[in-house]
C-alpha cells in the first residue's frame, strides 16, 4: 500500500492522503521515500503545474495532483537485474510513502526513471543519483544537500544566464522576494563576481531585518518603497510572482527595465501581471532548459561539476543563517504545507518531511 499527500489542482489549500494498490512488474523497483525537503519553490510547482507539466511526474486522479520534492528513498523491493533493494537514490519524488520506478539507462553513478509517462520530461527531474555507488557522502550532509542544492542550482542557472547575456546591458540587477532561499544564492553568487551589476534586495517589511543583516545586496528595498529604486539600466529577477509589484516597477523603470526574468510564484495570489508590465522584454525562466543549453555548450557533466561547487561554498556561507526543522509524518507535512502556501514560514527555516 502506498500512502500519497495530495492537493487541489485547482485549490492548493485542499489536502487528502489517499491510498493505493500497486503490483510490482518486471523491470521495476519500489523505493521507500526517506525524507524530503519542503521549500516555497514546492509552491511554485504546484502554480505552474499545468503550464510546465509539473503534475505530470506523479499522477493522481479526479482533479487531484502530487507536487514534486526532491529527497532520499531506499530501494526496498526489486525485479530489475540492475537495481538491488539496500541501495539509497537522490532526486524527485512525490510526497508519498514510496515510489514504483523503472530503472533505464543505469549507470556506476546514477539512473534514470524510465516509466512511460514521465518519457518527454525534463532529464535532470527524471535522473537519479545512486548514493551508494558514488564517492562517500557523508550522511550529515543529506538535509542542506536536499534542501538547498535544487535551489542554489537554480542560483547558479540564473546568475550564468545574466553573465552569458552580459547582464543584458544592466548595470543593477533587482531581486524580488529577497529572502527567499534561490534568491539568496543569486545573490551569492553576485556579491562573489566582481564584474556584476550592484544588487537591489526587494522584501517584504516583515523580512526586511533579515535580508539586510544577511549582508548580501548592495542595498535592499522594501515592496512599499519603490519609488526608491534608482531609474538605470536594470535587469529584473522575480522569484515572488507578484503582479502589482513587477507592473509597478516596470512603470517606474520604463526603458530602463532591460529584462525581467519570472522565476518563482510565491506570492501566488497576487501573481496576475499589471496593466504596466512589459511583456516583450519578461520571460519565465526554466532552469532545466538552461542545464540542457549547458550541457551543448560545456559537455556532459560540466555544469553539474560548477553548480556543485557552487553549492558546497554557499551552503558553508548559508549555516550562519539557516535553521533546519524536521516534521514528521502526514500529519506534520499538512501543516507545513499550509504555512508555505500562506507565506507565514520563516525564511531562515529549512524544513525536513521525514516519512
Amino acid at each position: 500500500m502506498i500512502e500519497e499527500f495530495q492537493v487541489r489542482k485547482d485549490d492548493l489549500a485542499k489536502t487528502r492522503t489517499a491510498r493505493c494498490d500497486f503490483a510490482l512488474q518486471d523491470g521495476e523497483i519500489l523505493a521507500r521515500i526517506d525524507r524530503f525537503a519542503l521549500t516555497a519553490n514546492n509552491v511554485t510547482y504546484g502554480v505552474v503545474g499545468e503550464r510546465i507539466g509539473y503534475w505530470k511526474f506523479f499522477p493522481a486522479e479526479g482533479g487531484w495532483g502530487q507536487i514534486p520534492v526532491w529527497g532520499f528513498a531506499d530501494i526496498v523491493e526489486s525485479r530489475s537485474v540492475q537495481v538491488k533493494p539496500g541501495e539509497r537514490l537522490y532526486g524527485y519524488l512525490p510526497m508519498a510513502t514510496h515510489l514504483v520506478m523503472r530503472p533505464d539507462r543505469v549507470k556506476p553513478e546514477r539512473l534514470i526513471d524510465g516509466a512511460v509517462h514521465r518519457a518527454e520530461l525534463p532529464p535532470v527531474y527524471n535522473a537519479y543519483s545512486r548514493v551508494n555507488a558514488g564517492p562517500k557522502f557523508d550522511p550529515a550532509l543529506e538535509d542542506p544537500f536536499m534542501l538547498l542544492f535544487p535551489l542554489y542550482a537554480t542560483s547558479f542557472c540564473l546568475y550564468d544566464f545574466l553573465l552569458d547575456n552580459r547582464w543584458f546591458g544592466a548595470d543593477q540587477v533587482v531581486i524580488g522576494s529577497a529572502s527567499s532561499k534561490t534568491a539568496i544564492g543569486l545573490a551569492y553568487a553576485l556579491e562573489a563576481d566582481d564584474t556584476a551589476p550592484q544588487s537591489v534586495g526587494l522584501t517584504s517589511r516583515r523580512n526586511l531585518e533579515f535580508v539586510e543583516a544577511l549582508g548580501l545586496y548592495d542595498r535592499v528595498v522594501g515592496y512599499d518603497d519603490l519609488g526608491s529604486i534608482a531609474k538605470r539600466p536594470t535587469a529584473i529577477v522575480d522569484m515572488s510572482g507578484d503582479g502589482k509589484v513587477i507592473s509597478d516597477l516596470h512603470a517606474r523603470l520604463g526603458d530602463d527595465m532591460k529584462y525581467t526574468s519570472n522565476v518563482g510564484i510565491t506570492h501566488y495570489e497576487n501573481a496576475g501581471m499589471g496593466p504596466d508590465f512589459i511583456r516583450e522584454r519578461s520571460a519565465m525562466f526554466f532552469a532545466p532548459g538552461h542545464i540542457e543549453k549547458r550541457g551543448r555548450d560545456w559537455g556532459p557533466g560540466a555544469f553539474e561539476t560548477k553548480a556543485l561547487a557552487f553549492w558546497r561554498d554557499a551552503a558553508v556561507k548559508s549555516r550562519a543563517w539557516l535553521k533546519i526543522e524536521r516534521i514528521r509524518g502526514f500529519e506534520g507535512l499538512e501543516t507545513a504545507w499550509g504555512e508555505l502556501l500562506g507565506g507565514r514560514a520563516s525564511p531562515q527555516q529549512g524544513l525536513i518531511a521525514v516519512m
